[in-house]
């Protein structure tokens, strides 16, 4: 029988707790040790169980208890401080964005289809979450003017638990948002606001949750409410669940509905956001709504729009990228493309490399690209790969040249810290190191952290990841209705002294976890030498559909389980934010073995370096960039293979030699004291170097100085008089399109003798023919570099031409000078784009003519 009403039962805080209200009820306490441990002091149990929720734990503790808190001076003491420092945090002064006080309006929408933020919010599946959740923490911490934007899972991602044979199982257990720190948004007169999506011609009714990060809004999206059918309601339901029908339904929520949910409660930004495609919709709906609500025409709109919008992507495979049928694009927009005035092929070649083949699918990222006017990858090598993966998109550009730059992510530092290893810095850093995490010059102090201070601590993290493993592992004994005897031993697994080796990860074929287990009586002896040995904590989860992946776990589980290992290798079940920081801290080194290039980034590595941890990785991702043999090991020297076996043959041989010849000599090398100085070293280098480098607060003021600055002064010059600046712009892209074909470029003079000294230059002349445009219509530059034996370009840059003199007649000289600062064969080519001043990339528009090698005369 089913109840008639629900109801939900809270405490009464006593009004003299009342600030803990507001502690619970804003995210800062994820990374604020002093307000974490306010709430662990209160039911240290309950504040684990509940997985440090404490929400939860404010309607979980009983009213007595409350009322022997408010009775408590001490406990007082410590909230009112702790309070006081959340009111300081949260009315601090804005980033300081320079360009940004010459704007009217400044304030950024980050949009993603997941958050990692905190163990009570399972509403995230992996790394893509993690680094939304990171960017956003930054972004309070900075004072960013920000809000994020996403949607509220109700199931959230699996849950993951192992079978006795080892076989993974999932589970969705659904989240309860009465004991969740989020707010409904309502108006004025306390109603929910609502905002409407439509499905297959249906309106989908959406609620709006709040949650506090520090000083920044996130808005979760909910399509489970009561006015909405079943199956309209389940749409919000699980993350990445369903087939590519719901993918769909979930990224029109998103995108469309989160344009809407903003406009709903009055924010208007100047800069979107798209953190990976699943939000490019939003794209579509605010060239809908400027077309409906400000007159623009499709062309105008969409010019604002790629000016003011930023695209991240962070998957270096095309099959990591969400694509859909034409049949079920016609379903979802036949009626959504009416508003939007364009035809139904115009609108699936947005989403197509090549616009005129119709058996090509919709893509996501494709739409985000044509739309975006700053896109980046999410390392230096994946934004090399990513230009090559998407070079059709603008095939009369060099691959070099595809508008794809590289910000590198970063973690945010605070939220992935041991406690004691923050205590430490506290105290030899200052307060610098939360403050001002991208400062060389702080990072530099831990130089001065006493060795014997550094590795206790590490040690302390070390034996508090033994415990938490013996733990696990009991539990899933118990779960399997083990014996007495098994448990016994499963307590005493590990050893809190010994070369502890992470590895946490998605268990997908590209990350080859397999590499660990390829020649297993190796492994075995490293595991169990009688001096030296080594120890291995694995965890990680496979996606619901993923046999292979599975099978992999199965196969670890079986290893684990060999009476000769198991006490030195372990695999923990159920792999979430609180294994990974349990894990990352607590390690020596951090293993990490992608596939070269499949790796985007890979933030693990870097959470375990202001732990102390050191990594061992194959150059992708990050540690492609980062590496330095002063702190940390590479597998392979950045090799790519065609032959896959082969390459997992030849690494996993580097993997086991390194282990035996390098990092176990290094870490069981001990002075007269028992410390490991050599490794000690690389631990205070891999510290120093990599923090300021490779940490949220660095990435976000990347984002901020590279993207956008110059998409909200687009914003704000476009939006001026009504809409003036797009309409003109419009009309400029009109001009330049009808033109375009006209351009001949009749005449290359070069006006020095060849060769060139060094540290001189090189003058070149150039007569164009622009018709119609004016020399301030285009950007005409000197396209140069070293060549290869093949005279094609090593490296290039460029140099922009000065319009000379005219004839009056559609003639134009232009004038440029190239700098010869080094010796060897060179060479340059004439490039002619429209003009990057007038709109902010020209790469959209497809116009590109380089010069022919006719047109050089002596």
């Amino acid at each position: 029988m089913k109840a008639i009403f629900k109801y939900n039962i809270l405490a009464s805080l006593p009004p003299r707790l009342k600030p803990l209200e507001k502690l619970a009820y804003n995210l800062w306490f994820s990374w604020h040790h002093d307000i974490a441990n306010l709430f662990r002091r209160m039911d240290g149990e309950l504040w684990e169980s509940s997985k440090q929720n404490p929400v939860y734990m404010l309607g979980a503790i009983s009213q007595e208890r409350l009322e022997e808190f408010a009775k408590d001076a001490g406990f007082l003491a410590q909230m009112d401080r702790v309070h006081e420092e959340l009111e300081r945090y949260v009315s601090g002064h804005p980033f300081p964005v320079p360009e940004a006080q010459e704007m009217d309006r400044f304030l950024v929408a980050y949009f993603s289809a997941e958050f990692a933020l905190a163990e009570c919010l399972p509403i995230y599946s992996g790394g893509l979450g993690v680094l939304a959740g990171d960017y956003l923490k930054s972004a309070s911490d900075l004072n960013l003017q920000a809000v994020g934007v996403g949607l509220f899972y109700h199931e959230g991602y699996f849950q993951q638990y192992l079978n006795a044979d080892g076989w993974q199982q999932e589970a969705y257990p659904e989240n309860d948002v009465s004991t969740m720190p989020v707010h409904l948004m309502k108006d004025e007169k306390g109603r929910p606001i609502m905002v409407e999506v439509s499905i297959r011609g249906e309106a989908v009714k959406i609620q709006i949750w709040r949650l506090m990060v520090g000083r920044v809004s996130l808005y979760l999206l909910d399509t489970n409410v009561i006015e909405n059918p079943p199956e309209h309601r389940y749409i919000t339901s699980r993350l990445y669940g369903g087939d590519g029908d719901m993918r769909l339904r979930q990224e029109i929520v998103l995108g469309i509905g989160g344009v809407r949910a903003l406009s709903a409660l009055g924010i208007e930004p100047t800069v979107y956001h798209m953190n990976e495609g699943h939000s490019a919709f939003s794209a579509l709906e605010r060239i809908r709504i400027l077309r409906n609500e400000q007159g623009l025409s499709f062309d105008a709109a969409r010019e604002f729009v790629v000016a003011t919008n930023t695209f991240t992507t962070h998957t270096p495979v095309p099959a990591g990228h969400d694509v859909f049928s034409p049949d079920l694009m016609h379903t979802y927009f036949e009626d959504y493309l009416q508003s939007l005035g364009i035809a139904f092929k115009v609108f699936l070649g947005f989403g197509r490399h090549e616009p005129a083949n119709d058996q090509e699918p919709f893509s996501m990222s494709v739409l985000a690209l044509r739309l975006s006017a700053h896109v980046n990858g999410v390392s230096r090598l994946h934004a090399m790969v990513s230009r090559n993966m998407w070079h059709r998109i603008w095939p009369k550009n060099p691959v070099e040249d595809s508008p794809i730059c590289a910000i590198t992510n970063g973690i945010h530092i605070p939220s992935w810290i041991s406690k004691g290893m923050a205590e430490l810095f506290d105290r030899y850093l200052g307060p610098n190191w939360i403050e001002d995490p991208d400062s060389r010059k702080v990072w530099k102090q831990v130089e001065q952290i006493p060795d014997s201070e550094l590795w206790r601590t590490h040690e302390r993290q070390r034996e508090r990841l033994v415990a938490f493993a013996r733990k696990r592992l009991q539990a899933q004994l118990k779960s399997f209705g083990a014996s007495a005897q098994e448990l016994s031993t499963a307590a005493q697994v590990l050893n809190p002294e010994i070369l502890t080796i992470g590895f946490a990860r998605r268990f997908v074929e590209y990350k080859r976890p397999g590499i660990i287990l390829q020649d297993e009586a190796r492994l075995t002896k490293l595991l169990t030498h009688p001096e030296r040995p080594i120890q291995i904590i694995v965890a990680g989860k496979a996606h619901p559909h993923d046999a292979s992946g599975k099978e992999l776990i199965r196969r670890f589980i079986h290893f684990a389980n060999r009476e000769e290992v198991r006490h030195r290798f372990v695999f923990i079940q159920g792999y979430n934010i609180t294994v990974a920081r349990i894990m990352l801290k607590g390690c020596d080194m951090w293993l990490n073995i992608p596939r070269r290039p499949m790796e985007a980034c890979g933030t693990s590595g870097m959470k375990a370096i202001p732990n102390g941890v050191l990594n061992l990785s194959t150059l992708d991702g990050w540690w492609d960039e980062g590496y330095d043999q002063s702190y940390g090991w590479a597998i392979g020297r950045g090799e790519t293979y065609e032959d896959h076996d082969l390459q997992d043959e030849v690494e996993s041989g580097d993997f086991y030699n390194l282990l035996e010849r390098e990092i176990i000599p290094v870490f069981y090398d001990r002075g007269l004291d028992n410390l490991p100085y050599g490794w000690l070293e690389k631990m205070k280098a891999a510290m120093c170097h990599l923090c300021p480098i490779f940490n949220s607060h660095r990435m976000v003021q990347d984002y901020t100085n590279q993207f956008y600055i110059s998409a909200s002064r687009r914003y704000n010059g476009l939006s001026r008089e009504e809409m003036k600046g797009a309409k003109e712009l419009a009309q400029w892209r009109d001009k330049i399109m009808t033109n375009w074909d006209q351009i001949r470029i009749n005449r290359i003079n070069v006006h020095d003798d060849t060769p060139v000294p060094v540290s001189g230059h090189l003058r070149i002349g150039t007569d164009i023919f622009l018709n119609q445009l004016e020399p301030e219509d285009v950007d005409v530059d000197i396209y140069f570099g070293p060549l290869s034996f093949k005279d094609e370009f090593t490296e290039r840059q460029t140099v922009h031409m000065k319009a000379a003199d005219s004839d009056g007649n559609g003639n134009h000289h232009f004038e440029g000078k190239i700098p010869c600062l080094q010796t060897g064969k060179y060479g340059f080519t004439i490039r002619i784009m429209p003009s990057g001043g007038k709109m902010e990339t020209p790469y959209n528009t497809g116009l590109v003519i380089w010069a022919q090698e006719q047109a050089i005369t002596d």
